[in-house]
């Protein structure tokens, strides 16, 4: 029998992960070993230090040589998955990172694929598309979207000139706030808009102010507006 080819999820949204959990343990020959919900977990549990990552093994069978696999989200509350991303491949060279993102965006895909990851796909991809990512990536291949590596492709072929990014510091995450926050919204509205809990909306803010050295909400849309965020048709 082949073998299993061993999971770890992280991810901050508990649904997300259930689901996703659930399906990768129905695949034959995957198992879901370990989850974390935020990026301070899952640097403990590839530390192998306490029990902060919930799975259904112990959190230091996680550890270099046993997980295959990690399903990275790009965002995660407390920190970015691209850095993430980046520092467990540097510790973990035989460790593989499959992205899976509400973001597709060009520089996203680009960020993820320069911290080391090999394959990104967008959460609304169906099931089947899940498994044949995870199986490609696990065999060592690179893999793409449809709709990523079209555009990939035009790149490749010179149909399309590289498009400014504003505020590459920023995780997508940090960058769609700031866009709604120079729309005049504020942070219920954002919440709202977004799915997210005011609190994390507030926290994103305080986390672009500080990354951009603004001192306030005001200056963060002024700046913001102009490096063409807040304007009609990009929220």
């Amino acid at each position: 029998m082949d073998a299993q080819i061993r999971v770890v999820l992280v991810d901050d949204h508990p649904v997300f992960r259930i689901g996703m959990a659930a399906l990768l343990d129905s695949l034959d020959g995957v198992s879901v070993i370990a989850q974390a919900e935020s990026a301070s977990a899952a640097r403990t549990l590839f530390s192998g230090r306490g029990e902060e990552a919930r799975g259904d093994r112990s959190t230091s069978e996680s550890r270099d040589g046993v997980a295959d696999i990690v399903l990275m989200d790009l965002d995660l509350g407390d920190g970015s998955g691209i850095d993430l991303t980046r520092e467990l491949v540097d510790a973990h060279p035989g460790l593989r990172v499959l992205v899976v993102s509400m973001h597709e965006d060009d520089e996203a895909v680009l960020a993820s694929i320069r911290a080391g990851a090999r394959g990104f796909l967008v959460k609304s991809a169906p099931p089947e598309a899940v498994e044949r990512a995870l199986r490609a990536v696990s065999a060592g291949e690179m893999i793409l979207s449809p709709a990523v590596a079209e555009r990939a492709m035009g790149y490749l072929m010179g149909g399309h000139r590289a498009v400014h990014v504003p505020f590459p510091q920023l995780t997508p995450r940090e960058r769609e706030v700031l866009d709604l926050v120079a729309h005049g919204l504020d942070n219920t509205a954002i919440a709202r808009r977004l799915s997210l809990s005011p609190k994390t909306v507030r926290n994103t803010v305080a986390t672009v102010l500080a990354k951009l050295s603004l001192r306030d909400r005001a200056a963060a849309i002024v700046r913001a507006r102009e490096e063409g965020l807040g304007s009609d048709g990009s929220a």
